[in-house]
């Protein structure tokens, strides 16, 4: 018994039960002191999103990346070469989305120089599916992935445990409920670039 650890935790029990309000002469307190200025909440994850437009696609993602309430950097570049006629936009974890986009990247260039055409885009969303349906979720890279190939222009959201919707808008990370109100509200067939 001598390499077990015991953890003993001790815990106070109120005697009269019911609910214990000590913290809330805290609260009011501290919100005096501040002179009613609470701090704001704020603002973290991913908002990614893209839209199909009568002559193409239109991809848009923020630029923060955040580690819980810290902003990491202010600046991070989401959306991702994939080959030159497709781009993809990543939410999840930046080492992740990455890693997988850089991966797609070279794959699909080795594609085109074996088979001397352009990569099509839903090539890309197959091989993308595959990859991450292998790792069924463990990588955290959710994709919204657009371009314009001999067929027309598309646009494919591929979630984190490889499972893909062909829409015409999409959005994902935390911010998509907001992102998506937007699109449902002001979205019309063969809409115009302006």
């Amino acid at each position: 018994w001598g390499s077990f650890i015991i953890s003993i935790h001790m815990f106070a029990v109120r005697e009269s039960g019911g609910f214990d309000f000590d913290l809330t002469a805290r609260n009011a307190r501290l919100e005096n002191d501040m002179k009613g200025a609470l701090p704001k909440a704020k603002k973290t994850g991913t908002t990614i999103a893209g839209i199909i437009f009568k002559d193409g696609v239109i991809l848009g993602a923020d630029t923060r990346a955040t580690e819980g309430p810290i902003v990491a950097d202010p600046n991070c570049f989401k959306i991702h070469y994939i080959t030159k006629n497709i781009y993809c936009c990543g939410a999840g974890t930046a080492a992740d989305c990455e890693f997988v986009t850089a991966n797609m990247s070279s794959q699909l260039e080795l594609h085109r120089l074996s088979t001397g055409r352009e990569v099509r885009v839903v090539t890309a969303v197959k091989m993308l599916s595959h990859f991450l349906f292998k790792y069924q979720g463990h990588i955290s890279a959710a994709l919204v992935i657009g371009g314009v190939d001999c067929t027309g222009s598309h646009l494919y959201s591929v979630w984190p445990h490889g499972s893909v919707d062909k829409l015409p808008f999409v959005t994902m990370g935390s911010g998509c409920l907001a992102a998506i109100s937007m699109f449902e509200h002001g979205y019309k067939d063969a809409i115009e670039k302006d």
